[in-house]
């Protein structure tokens, strides 16, 4: 009778480590906690949120989100002050990567968005008008005081926030243009400049400005319709990225390289963690969604639970991807 128990017991143990290695594999960052950092850029919540949803199916801890500018966010998260970022922009953040350590203290593999279009866009009407398609044709007085918003005869362009990467480039290339007599770049906050353009344009004024995809603007001012893409007359781009080509395969230079928006991790955290690593690797989100989910934000559905009924939502609309994702990161952990 006590050789049976013996025998019941040890089945018992057995199912129970058998168990307790099943749920370890399908949590292999269980007791593991992760920091996730983002930029003030309210938009890029959605996708920050989908890669926490993922890592905690994976079972980590993650933290509530931390807004850092994209400079200091990459040296946080090689110092390992942060775990990682899921909106660093390649090669526009290429100087903050290779000084924030680059490879050695860093991961971005994979590319979670791919394909971002950036550039300086005017209004239909006064494109048709003047027969306008290139930024450098603002070197001409009468053409540039058409933009001017506060009097002083020049163009003044909506532009980036100082901090972001876009600023740098937008500053070379009104120099390489020759554009700085006649051209302001107007910076600050830019949902409070870009609200001012759209005010401007449903007053019927002229607008020039400086946007990029997947963001809601190009919801609201549409290319092709409201308003229209500028060409540059050759590329022209800062330290960092030179010898880079701007021309699209149609032959248009829109003046910068498409992006690909890649999760920048710690590389200790990535290395030590081979499912977050796979993880990070392998999730890709389309454009087309990230734009959709900007204009119901632009559109009132701007709270925190709106943002996460956003991404559970995804999810729900997404789940055989979203499974495939996790799959594939548990697979990388055994």
């Amino acid at each position: 009778m006590a050789s049976k128990n013996h025998r019941i017991a040890a089945l018992l143990t057995a199912i129970a480590l058998a168990g307790g290695a099943q749920a370890q594999g399908d949590q292999p960052g269980k007791g593991i906690s992760v920091q996730p950092l983002q930029s003030s850029i309210a938009e890029e919540t959605f996708q920050t949120l989908l890669v926490g949803r993922a890592l905690e199916k994976l079972g980590y801890a993650v933290q509530p989100i931390k807004e850092v500018e994209y400079p200091t966010a990459h040296v946080a998260i090689a110092q390992g002050d942060a775990t990682y970022m899921a909106n660093h922009w390649d090669p526009l953040h290429a100087d903050f990567y290779r000084n924030a350590g680059g490879d050695a203290k860093l991961s971005r593999t994979g590319s979670y968005s791919q394909n971002a279009v950036q550039g300086y866009l005017i209004d239909k009407k006064t494109a048709d008008q003047y027969g306008i398609t290139r930024i450098d044709q603002l070197k001409d007085p009468q053409i540039a005081k058409l933009f001017d918003t506060n009097g002083d005869g020049k163009a003044d362009l909506t532009g980036c926030t100082p901090g972001w990467g876009c600023e740098g480039v937008i500053e070379h290339q009104l120099t390489a243009y020759g554009l700085t007599a006649t051209v302001t770049h107007v910076q600050g906050s830019y949902s409070a400049l870009i609200a001012d353009t759209i005010a401007r344009f449903r007053q019927g004024q002229p607008i020039l400005y400086y946007t990029w995809t997947p963001y809601w603007v190009s919801g609201v001012l549409r290319p092709g319709q409201e308003v229209v893409w500028l060409q540059v007359p050759h590329t022209a781009l800062p330290a960092g990225q030179t010898g880079a080509d701007t021309q699209l395969p149609n032959g248009r230079n829109y003046g910068f390289i498409p992006n690909h928006q890649r999760i920048v991790a710690n590389k200790q955290f990535t290395d030590a963690n081979p499912a977050a690593a796979k993880l990070f690797e392998v999730m890709q989100l389309p454009v087309g969604d990230i734009n959709a989910q900007n204009l119901a934000m632009r559109d009132g559905q701007n709270t925190q639970a709106d943002l996460a009924r956003h991404a559970d939502g995804w999810i729900r609309a997404h789940q055989a991807t979203f499974d495939g994702w996790i799959a594939q990161a548990r697979a990388a952990a055994k």
